[in-house]
């Protein structure tokens, strides 16, 4: 899959530098031109990777990152700004940027540091191999799951593989199902029904013998967990 990045930049000659230069070097490229086409695209649209401007009409950078922060945790993001105070690097980061790049900056430079990102993204969620927990142990390789007490054998869907790998690569945090149709199932989960999920993790469930559901947990209001 060809990543897409978005780049939210209010500055013209800036913002079609980045985006020539990403399309030059293959990526999908979605441009926002100010704080409420970034605020609107950041929420909306379908992306692996947002570069995002601190000062800008409308939104500033620090509020879409707030507002990516509530809805989509998880979201790589790279801070583009002229801004280069400590405070505002370390605030930046705090939010949840995975990288800070001070105006001006060289194309080649920033070209490195969203290939450096997307490649921690991508290596984030393929790590795991094995899972052990308190009935028995999933294998992602074979996706299968060894229930401990019988030996009996489950085999996995790609899907229900890809749905369990991604609960536990984010353990002690409640997922939200539409977080979960973007990260896992790469769908915009507007107009999406949240039954598909429900019906994935009781499947697993089924699986993983996991019959008091204290393995994988629903959160009430908020989705599932992995502890």
């Amino acid at each position: 899959m060809i990543p897409t990045i978005l780049v939210a930049e209010d500055d013209n000659a800036v913002r079609q530098g980045v985006v020539d230069a990403l399309t030059l070097s293959g990526y999908q490229v979605i441009a926002a031109k100010d704080g409420r086409q970034a605020m609107q695209y950041a929420l909306e649209r379908q992306y692996q990777l947002l570069l995002l401007d601190l000062v800008m009409p409308y939104h500033s950078g620090f509020e879409v990152l707030d507002a990516l922060k509530k809805k989509r945790l998880g979201q790589p993001v790279i801070i583009l700004s002229a801004r280069g105070e400590e405070t505002d690097r370390v605030k930046g980061l705090t939010m949840g940027a995975d990288d800070y790049v001070v105006k001006p900056f060289s194309l080649r430079e920033l070209l490195a540091r969203v290939d450096a990102v997307l490649r921690r993204s991508t290596e984030r969620a393929v790590i795991i191999e094995k899972y052990s927990y308190c009935h028995g142990e999933v294998d992602f390789d074979r996706r299968e799951v060894k229930i401990e007490s019988t030996g009996a054998l489950h085999e996995l869907s790609e899907r229900e593989a890809s749905l369990m790998a991604y609960l536990v690569a984010n353990k002690g945090r409640a997922i939200a199902r539409e977080e979960i149709l973007r990260q896992v199932w790469e769908l915009d989960p507007k107009g999406v029904t949240t039954r598909t999920i429900d019906m994935h993790v009781a499947h697993l469930r089924g699986k993983l013998g996991d019959v008091d559901q204290t393995v994988v947990q629903t959160v009430r209001g908020q989705g599932y967990r992995i502890d």
